[in-house]
């Protein structure tokens, strides 16, 4: 289909993405891999994970973004769970 000066018809198609939702779900699969060789750096990892993804579910799409926080969340609650772990094994060791 061609107009009379001879340009054709064109449709502009925004891509949805969401860059602070996959940032967020990005971060957190890194810091489940980094969670065994560096704890500090994988606690900061996964708190930048949990921002981003939070952020993020405020905006469309949001799978990865959900995605993320639910990784983050989980993350987040074993390394507190470790923590009062070890403070109670500090505790019995007195």
């Amino acid at each position: 289909m061609e107009y009379e000066n001879g340009q054709r018809p064109y449709m502009v198609v925004e891509r949805k993405t969401n860059g602070m939702g996959t940032a967020g779900f990005v971060l957190s699969l890194v810091a489940i891999f980094f969670g065994c060789f560096a704890p500090l750096a994988s606690c900061i990892l996964w708190l930048l994970g949990l921002i981003f993804s939070f952020i993020g579910v405020f905006r469309r799409p949001r799978g990865l973004a959900i995605a993320g926080l639910v990784i983050s969340l989980i993350g987040i609650i074993l390394i507190l769970v470790f923590i009062a772990l070890l403070g109670a094994a500090a505790l019995m060791a007195l």
